[in-house]
């Protein structure tokens, strides 16, 4: 035992020495100076009839990706195909029908990982059927914002951090979601919670829209203000979350076509990029709107400030190994330097990162491309839809490999006064009424339809265009194309068929890489929940608490209310680790909070309050459940005090969050490794216990 204590000081004393040389020395060109091998390689197998397409995970502190080719599974005598610093990459040249084992190596100048755990890889035997060519891979991404994995996996985090708004609860990916079709599962016909009264400011009449819900309209101290559609309840869009899958290739985006390839820098209005920055426009939008993720005045500056101060998906459930594994718990500014160069969290950078991000997810691999490439043929009813779907000219709108002209129009679906679409940004009198043709790519996934979330089904939107639309008087109304189409019941039925399975890539259906993603916070059992039993007050209104915020250690703005309350009456909040109680004899202490405050309003359910309340950067409240429960001074109460039900909430945060214990394993080989760190450089120099090879790793 002595001996095994004296080879490892003497094998820290050496592993020392020769860090503090280490300028000395050439640097080492192999796959253990601190670059982890790709992993998640991914190669098509006959999905294509002109090429394999590849994707990976991002490297952390990886600059270029080498792709190499072997046709038996031996990676020495492989030969490379290309480099990019893209997550993906095309090999054109691979013969039509042999199998292929891919790998690929990440680099930074003349440092080099190991190969990658190889995949393979077949380009099929098939011959393009028809006019239409296939979806290519997305346009070059514009002069000023290239293309590359750190910065795609930057935005990625990005688009799933729920911290980019201002209650904590909504993120980008809360409206878009890769099995939705790059829509909002959340939107549901005749739900209230993603009902938006519409036109007439009025549920439950022919103009309700169906949309997203976004946050409560909140101000910069943390609290909740009444709306006067929604009360205390999240506000919905006007519209309907379009796709983010595919946005790549149009280029205007939102409905009503506002974000425009001219991306000019959201906090000095100064051009960034003066074409094909319609994604960077469009991502600039909702973080500061006081429906869909901020608070009243919010501006970018504080949107890049508190995001800057953020630990990268702290909210975060499950973290997918390679997100975590490139996080490797750095803050944001350190993710900033990696995929910008310097550390400055920008409103600028935060819209490239995100549109980045966007530009590697394009939807390519359907039945119908598959159908198109002449390699497997739709199903018979499948392809008597295709061509009823070409007889009443759907395909005029509806065209080319991506299923859309990228054009507005007016489609008949409601008075073009409820909401002027295109007008409403050009001015234009025949743009009255007219919205962006969506992409048909994935719409089986993609339910309800329409910009006002209208139509619960395809059958819906089939008979919709069947009757020729439902508002036909408009000035620009295309009466040539939209029509009483007098189709049959099996006609209907064939056509709907050809709509779901041939358009569905099976990839973003279920998921999977690249369409992967993080959890939400909010669909987590971190959420706060409600439970028990209240007492009525005034009216028979039972006071309803409200908690939807995430119980983060360390957040200062835990902010909870209570609505359905007596108005202008005192109220007291407890929390406490066991039930306060529904009961009249209001508790005089919470072993995590009490306070006392008046209630805003007036009159029987018409009170209101909000609280916000820091949670403390408390190590030992990890893991701790407590409950809260409003307590209301109301003389229509039994015994004078009316009672919300309980809300139960348990604290997480770093702990519950942290890597894997194996943090020291650099290699991956299960054992721990010798290591020394050099604060001035941020290096770990390592003795690799695998196999004894020297290593550098930054962290």
């Amino acid at each position: 035992m002595r001996a095994l204590k004296l080879i490892i000081i003497g094998s820290f004393f050496l592993l020392s020495l020769i860090a503090l040389n280490y300028r000395s020395f050439s640097p080492v060109v192999s796959g253990q100076t601190g670059l982890f091998a790709p992993t998640g390689v991914i190669a098509s197998k006959g999905s294509y009839n002109d090429k394999v397409g590849l994707n990976w995970n991002a490297v952390r502190g990886a600059v270029t990706y080498r792709i190499f080719r072997n046709t038996s599974n031996d990676s020495s005598t492989a030969v490379s195909v290309g480099t990019t610093v893209q997550p993906f990459f095309f090999d054109p040249t691979a013969v039509v029908s042999q199998q292929n084992f891919y790998w690929v190596k990440a680099e930074n100048g003349n440092v080099s990982s190991d190969f990658s755990t190889p995949d393979t890889g077949v380009r099929a035997s098939g011959t393009q059927q028809g006019p239409v060519p296939p979806l290519q891979p997305p346009p070059p991404a514009p002069p000023g914002n290239n293309l590359t994995a750190s910065k795609a996996m930057l935005g990625k985090i990005l688009f799933w951090d729920e911290q980019l708004s201002s209650t904590g609860t909504v993120a980008c990916g809360t409206c878009h979601k890769a099995g939705n079709g790059g829509s909002d599962t959340r939107t549901v016909v005749n739900n209230l919670n993603s009902t938006n009264p519409g036109f007439d400011n009025t549920y439950n009449t022919a103009d309700d829209v169906f949309g997203s819900p976004g946050v409560p309209l909140n101000n910069a101290a943390g609290l909740y203000d009444l709306s006067t559609n929604y009360g205390l309840r999240a506000q919905v869009t006007g519209r309907k979350s379009p796709s983010y899958i595919n946005a790549v290739y149009a280029p205007l985006l939102f409905w009503d076509g506002r974000a425009t390839g001219t991306y000019r820098d959201p906090v000095t209005n100064a051009i960034i990029l003066n074409g094909g920055g319609a994604l960077e426009s469009q991502s600039a939008g909702p973080p500061v709107s006081d429906a869909e993720m901020a608070h009243t005045g919010t501006n970018w500056i504080e949107v890049a400030f508190q995001l800057s101060q953020s630990r990268p998906l702290a909210l975060t459930p499950n973290v997918p190994a390679s997100v975590g594994d490139w996080i490797a718990g750095r803050s944001y500014p350190d993710l900033f330097q990696e995929a910008f160069g310097t550390p400055d969290v920008s409103p600028s950078r935060i819209s490239l990162a995100i549109a980045t991000f966007e530009r590697t997810l394009f939807s390519d691999r359907t039945p119908l491309d598959l159908a198109n490439a002449g390699i497997t043929p739709l199903t018979a009813a499948e392809q008597r839809g295709r061509g009823i779907f070409n007889t009443i000219s759907c395909g005029v709108c509806h065209a080319g490999n991506l299923l859309s002209d990228n054009a507005f129009h007016n489609i008949g679906l409601r008075p073009q006064n409820e909401d002027t679409g295109r007008f409403a940004i050009t001015g234009n009198p025949g743009n009255l009424g007219e919205f962006r043709t969506p992409s048909l790519r994935n719409v089986e996934l993609r339910a309800p339809y329409m910009h006002n979330g209208r139509l619960g089904t395809l059958e819906d939107v089939v008979e919709f265009y069947n009757r020729g639309g439902d508002f036909r008087n408009a000035q620009n109304f295309p009466g040539n194309l939209i029509q009483p189409r007098n189709l049959t019941t099996q006609q209907k039925s064939d056509l709907v068929a050809f709509l779901r399975r041939p358009l569905t890539d099976v990839r973003m259906a279920n998921e999977t890489s690249p369409f992967d993603r993080p959890g939400l916070y909010t669909e987590s059992n971190r959420v706060p929940v409600i439970v028990g039993t209240g007492t009525a007050g005034s009216g028979g209104r039972v006071p309803q608490a409200i908690a939807i915020e995430p119980p983060l250690i360390g957040n200062q703005s835990f902010t909870v209310a209570v609505s359905n309350a007596l108005g202008a009456s005192s109220g007291v909040l407890v929390i406490d680790e066991n039930d306060p109680g529904n009961t009249s004899n209001i508790p005089q202490a919470g072993s995590f909070h009490r306070s006392v405050i008046q209630t805003n309003g007036s009159g029987a359910g018409n009170g209101y309050v909000s609280l916000s309340i820091p949670i403390l950067n408390d190590p030992s409240l990890i893991g701790r459940t407590f409950f809260g429960r409003w307590y209301i001074t109301d003389a229509g109460a039994a015994n004078g005090v009316a009672v919300s039900q309980a809300f139960r909430f348990t604290v997480f945060g770093e702990v519950a969050a942290m890597r894997r214990a194996d943090h020291a394993d650099f290699d991956g080989d299960g054992k721990t490794d010798l290591s020394v760190f050099r604060p001035s450089e941020g290096n770990w120099y390592v003795l690799q216990s695998s196999n004894s090879n020297f290593a550098i790793t930054k962290f």
